[in-house]
């Protein structure tokens, strides 16, 4: 059974059961810490994005607000489209679903909260098919959304971007090179505009035909000691 302990944490969460994250732990590793940035920018991005709508025949409006997270948030999660039972519904990237409840199950699992992370789309509409029900997104729609993923990633100014399966590894490429592939899960990120790409899969059932949920657990794990050690690297080099 997958287990997760972090290095000089006293964290070992079971991978089946919700883990309990210690605030003072957080606090200590500041793998959530949230840096001092203006939100003016963020709050006049969302008001722009609200308005679009040039791609035609989706099921809801754009889903970027304050809700996704805090602007100025250490760590970016960029994830594929709102969801019919989701996001689609609740206007909260990656809640009120089974992919939202299991990206809640591997946020703990690296040792974040998902109050002290930024969580977006590649997509910020919601993509259906001819029956109403959930479709990938067409490469054309990642397109036309490219640009708000830009802007969303420059008004945030995270340190670590994170891509959340295939479509967003794609839109993230769009804006910028990095050469990664969802066969480097689990492995460090690479440096990318100024900052770090990782990638995991995506959190939907899906995802475990290709990548099995123990494994998908241990990528996550990996995540969040590569976060903590990054963390305490910045610390050492601010002293």
């Amino acid at each position: 059974m997958a287990r997760c302990s972090h290095k000089r944490g006293v964290l070992r969460v079971n991978a089946t059961t919700v883990p309990f994250v210690p605030q003072e732990r957080l606090n200590a590793t500041t793998v959530s810490t949230v840096v001092s940035t203006p939100t003016g920018r963020f709050d006049e991005l969302c008001a722009r994005a609200a308005g679009c709508r040039a791609c035609p025949g989706m099921g809801c409006a754009p889903v970027l607000s304050p809700a996704n997270g805090p602007a100025g948030a250490r760590v970016v999660f960029v994830g594929e489209a709102p969801g019919r039972l989701g996001a689609g519904r609740t206007g909260v990237p990656f809640s009120g679903d089974v992919a939202g409840d299991r990206l809640e199950l591997l946020l703990g699992e690296a040792g974040l909260r998902h109050e002290a992370v930024f969580v977006t789309n590649a997509v910020l509409c919601l993509p259906l098919d001819a029956r109403g029900l959930n479709r990938t997104p067409h490469r054309r729609e990642s397109r036309s959304c490219s640009g708000w993923l830009r802007e969303t990633i420059d008004a945030v100014q995270p340190r670590v971007v994170v891509a959340v399966g295939r479509i967003a590894l794609e839109a993230l490429a769009e804006i910028e090179p990095h050469g990664l592939t969802l066969a480097r899960a689990g492995g460090d990120p690479v440096r990318w505009r100024g900052g770090h790409l990782a990638v995991v899969y995506h959190p939907g059932a899906r995802a475990q035909v290709h990548r099995p949920w123990a494994a998908q657990v241990q990528d996550w794990c990996a995540l969040g000691t590569w976060l903590m050690e990054r963390a305490r690297l910045e610390r050492k080099l601010r002293a």
